[in-house]
């Protein structure tokens, strides 16, 4: 049997954005979203989720970008002189190394995040991380030990077995930002490879297959079809970001803004749902992950 996770990440982060995310649940073939707790349309994605009965919600650990939830003054080693998370991936991983930054305070903001969306009343199905810092050295260990300790089950794994280079861009300057993605999907695939052990020892569970890493800024109808044509067995997720662009989406400083919109007409097509249906392809949301066969299934 092949089951689908389709999860749009950064619900929360703008109202367009909430909105795209919610028409491409209604129209389209979104299961899943991550909830971002530091978000600055947190409430409104609070709101629209809550009347989205088929809509799984996670929580989108966020430790790079906006402003914390946790005081500033709690987490001086995460937060620039304004009060703003501001590490990039790599920067945060070179603070954990040279132990510039302090673990437990990343600890303090994680669970604090994790707690607001509890707090809301929504029971998350999983965690995911804004650009995958749950993934890295020091970070993961904190964000197994936080989802054992609120009971949440999953966790995404972004590991691409089987990265697809995204070909339908044109230009040259797209051909080297898609190479760019390319090489840092592969990147985060070495990191995340020892987080699916990690997982395993912990009793958590994560879909088998990863797609979507690769083909972040560049995912469109013809690369999902491409993804879900040659979906194998078992469980997998495709990570995407829909999304309307407005100046909100601008101000936010995300790289992805008219691309969100890109995506929610690939996750809406026709051709797209129906390659799903002919695929006989069931999509299943994280709450549905986690019988005993996925549990053997991820322990492989």
């Amino acid at each position: 049997m092949r089951q689908l996770i389709v999860n749009a990440d950064d619900f929360g982060l703008t109202v367009q954005v909430n909105r795209g995310i919610i028409d491409a649940h209604r129209e389209g073939i979104v299961t899943s979203t991550t909830l971002m707790a530091n978000g600055g349309a947190f409430d409104a994605a609070v709101s629209m989720g809550r009347r989205e009965y088929d809509l799984g919600i996670g929580v989108h650990l966020n430790l790079t970008e906006g402003l914390p939830v946790s005081p500033a003054f709690e987490i001086p080693t995460l937060v620039d002189r304004h009060g703003r998370l501001h590490l990039n991936p790599r920067r945060l991983l070179h603070g954990v190394v040279t132990r510039q930054v302090n673990l437990a305070e990343a600890k303090t903001e994680l669970w604090q995040q994790i707690w607001k969306v509890f707090d809301t009343g929504i029971l998350p199905t999983h965690l995911d991380g804004h650009k995958h810092v749950h993934i890295l050295p020091g970070v993961s260990d904190i964000v197994v030990r936080l989802a054992q300790e609120f009971s949440i089950r999953s966790i995404r794994c972004p590991w691409e077995a089987t990265p697809r280079f995204p070909f339908s861009v044109w230009t040259r300057n797209s051909w080297t930002a898609a190479a760019k993605q390319y090489l840092l999907g592969r990147t985060v695939s070495v990191f995340a490879g020892c987080f699916k052990e990690k997982l395993a020892k912990a009793g958590l569970v994560s879909p088998a297959h990863f797609y979507g890493l690769s083909q972040t800024g560049f995912l469109d109808a013809r690369s999902i079809q491409d993804i879900v044509g040659n979906l194998p067995e078992g469980v997998s997720e495709l990570m995407c970001h829909p999304g309307y662009f407005d100046a909100d989406l601008a101000k936010t400083g995300t790289r992805l803004l008219a691309q969100r919109e890109v995506e929610i007409r690939a996750l809406t097509a026709r051709p797209v749902r129906n390659l799903v249906a002919d695929r006989g392809i069931q999509l299943i949301g994280y709450r549905q992950l986690g019988t005993h066969a996925q549990e053997r299934e991820v322990a492989a």
